[in-house]
């Protein structure tokens, strides 16, 4: 027997397929038309791009220089000091995704997927004569395991690891520098023979790293009351958006050692991170002030009635709602940071795309018709569009679970 609420329930239509093409694609005769056009050229297109990708024979140059298109001259039996940085990484964001789960176990799951993925397609990469690269799948599969392992580690003592998590993260940056670079008791590494993916994720993370702390005392200094900061921050902001990134690469590369005494030498790698940090930080620099100008008085001003001072009331109150109004536009600018990096391989630096040139350079790849430029850049296109959108959906959830732009 059958309730009356039962029997008032709406029941969901059901949605045929012909109907919904009728009604969105055929319902005009024009409309029509277009959708068998389209539906044309998309077939065309995709069929002749899968035909590539299963038939070339130019994925043989980019298998060969696999470690090459990853971490460019670097010497291959110190590979492992990068492949413990990725573990570090891999660990921390295990733990982070058990202690704070949401967002960053999303996070940490696909990182953790990306790794396992790239460890079954390393059981491929032909054996180039060292031993380190023998063991890159091994490697890939114990850091995807140690990632799954601090999830579940973390989730168990969560309250005990938020703030030793924090310090490590802070102190992930100096240490994984140092022992890729060497010293204290490693040899040492020079930035020369640094180069591909390994160079343009220092050079990115770098820049974003360091800009955000001079980018946000920059806005702040702008809104300063006292003359000389403000003007000195006016001058710098204007300055530099005035220019290209270019153009301050080549300063920094070129123009900066003619200004340095003959005994002082500072590394092209490291010009070239400050050249990119100053760079984002005018740009991060108007995107916090934005934030700032867009709150109202009134934050302001009830907090100084509850007696908080301009400092507290700024980092307090003020600041933190800024940041998170501009989360959309700091993560693009991130994101556009992260491929502008390309830009450094017209100073001398031998990014991801400046091995990528090398890599289809190379004289045993030009009897090959064609040559294989097709699929090395088709490889870094696809690593530069990994790194972009897992920035781009990580930002949207945030974005989701802040509630920014919803009402």
């Amino acid at each position: 027997m059958t309730t009356d609420s039962a029997r008032a329930r709406p029941t969901k239509p059901t949605v045929v397929l012909w109907d919904w093409l009728r009604q969105n694609l055929f319902n005009t005769w024009y409309n029509a038309i277009i959708s068998v056009v389209i539906a044309f050229l998309l077939y065309q297109l995709l069929s002749n791009l899968l035909g590539w990708l299963l038939t070339t024979q130019g994925w043989i140059a980019v298998l060969t220089n696999i470690r090459l298109l990853f971490v460019g001259r670097y010497p291959p039996d110190q590979v492992w000091r990068v492949e413990v940085v990725v573990a570090l990484i891999a660990l921390l964001t295990g733990l982070s995704g058990g202690v704070w789960k949401g967002i960053v176990r999303n996070l940490a799951t696909g990182f953790g997927l990306i790794l396992f993925v790239l460890s079954l397609i390393a059981f491929t990469f032909p054996n180039d004569g060292f031993n380190p690269m023998i063991a890159a799948p091994i490697f890939l599969l114990g850091s995807s395991a140690l990632l799954a392992l601090g999830i579940w580690g973390g989730s168990r003592i969560a309250e005990r690891l938020r703030i030793p998590l924090i310090i490590s993260w802070v102190l992930l940056y100096p240490i994984g520098i140092l022992i890729i670079r060497g010293g204290v008791g490693l040899p040492v590494v020079e930035t020369n023979l640094w180069g591909g993916l390994l160079l343009t994720l220092i050079l990115s993370s770098s820049g974003i790293i360091l800009s955000f702390p001079l980018g946000v005392l920059l806005a702040l200094g702008r809104r300063s009351d006292l003359p000389i900061v403000k003007g000195f921050c006016i001058a710098y902001i204007e300055l530099i958006r005035g220019i290209p990134l270019v153009t301050v690469l080549f300063m920094a590369q070129l123009m900066l050692p003619l200004f340095l005494p003959d005994q002082v030498r500072i590394d092209s790698v490291v010009r070239a991170m400050v050249a990119v940090t100053l760079f984002s930080a005018a740009y991060l620099a108007e995107n916090v002030r934005g934030g700032l100008q867009s709150l109202p008085r009134g934050q302001a001003e009830a907090a100084r009635a509850l007696g908080l001072n301009s400092v507290q009331t700024t980092l307090l109150i003020t600041l933190p709602q800024a940041l998170r109004a501009i989360i959309p536009v700091l993560v693009g600018q991130f994101i556009s940071l992260f491929k502008d990096t390309s830009l450094v391989v017209i100073v001398g630096l031998i990014d991801l795309l400046g091995i990528a040139r090398t890599i289809y350079s190379q004289a045993e790849w030009k009897d090959f018709t064609g040559g294989v430029w097709r699929e090395t850049l088709f490889v870094v296109a696809v690593i530069y569009w990994i790194f972009s959108f897992t920035m781009s959906r990580t930002s949207k959830k945030i974005e989701e679970k802040m509630s920014v732009g919803y009402r």
